[in-house]
């Protein structure tokens, strides 16, 4: 058996600490991509409200960019091809916070804020990491509330569209936290368990969980920040 963390093509009876290992490895490099995608699209000025003029529009090719990725990775879970379109993904969702991290430096404490947002990202990514190994966690229950959490959100978000309420949109942002933070545990269950073989699935829907969190807290935090 290969025990390369680079080996992506690995499928079958693997054991699910090789499966956690390997996910922590291809998160970690997902982060690269990711923090190029965020540099390029600063230094573009990029964004898609200002490429398309409507909010819809911008709504809409996130939606479409988003979960045709996610499905296109899903298909190719087993295979080099899925890590190459993982970090694909993870660019482009560099490129899409990339306004959120230019309009956050620009405030004062800016990069106070950030750093201090991606600290309690990390925060929370080892304390649900350390949880799922020792709680004993039910993975279909958990599954089964995140089902209706998922549907809950993205409700709430196309409702904001419509009614752009600043109490709204802080619920939502602290109902993201949440949500992504029993996300990762549940995931990490999941692996241990023997639920989940493909790292490359694991460390998608991690690194999602993740961004979520950050984007997150880093609204969060603006919001009540006396400058911004």
């Amino acid at each position: 058996m290969q025990n390369d963390v680079y080996d992506y093509t690995s499928s079958g009876a693997v054991p699910a600490e090789t499966v956690l290992r390997k996910t922590y490895g291809l998160l970690g490099l997902s982060f690269i991509p990711a923090a190029a995608g965020a540099f390029v699209g600063s230094q573009m000025g990029f964004s898609l409200m200002s490429a398309f003029g409507n909010r819809w529009i911008a709504f809409g090719v996130v939606l479409a960019f988003f979960y045709g990725m996610i499905y296109i990775i899903e298909k190719n879970r087993y295979t080099n091809v899925g890590a190459t379109l993982l970090m694909v993904f993870t660019f482009g969702m560099g490129l899409l916070i990339s306004p959120l991290l230019t309009h956050a430096l620009g405030v004062a404490n800016g990069a106070q804020i950030v750093g201090t947002a991606a600290v309690m990202t990390a925060a929370v990514f080892f304390v649900m990491s350390a949880m799922a190994r020792r709680a004993n966690v039910n993975t279909h229950a958990l599954g089964r509330f995140l089902t209706v959490g998922v549907v809950v959100l993205m409700v709430g978000v196309v409702a904001n569209i419509f009614f752009q309420l600043p109490a709204l949109h802080l619920a939502l942002c602290a109902g993201f936290v949440i949500f992504s933070s029993l996300m990762i545990m549940w995931q990490v269950r999941t692996v241990i368990d023997g639920g989940e073989d493909s790292h490359i699935s694991a460390a998608l829907t991690i690194f999602i969980s993740l961004y979520n969190i950050f984007s997150s807290l880093l609204q969060i935090l603006l919001s009540f920040n006396s400058d911004d």
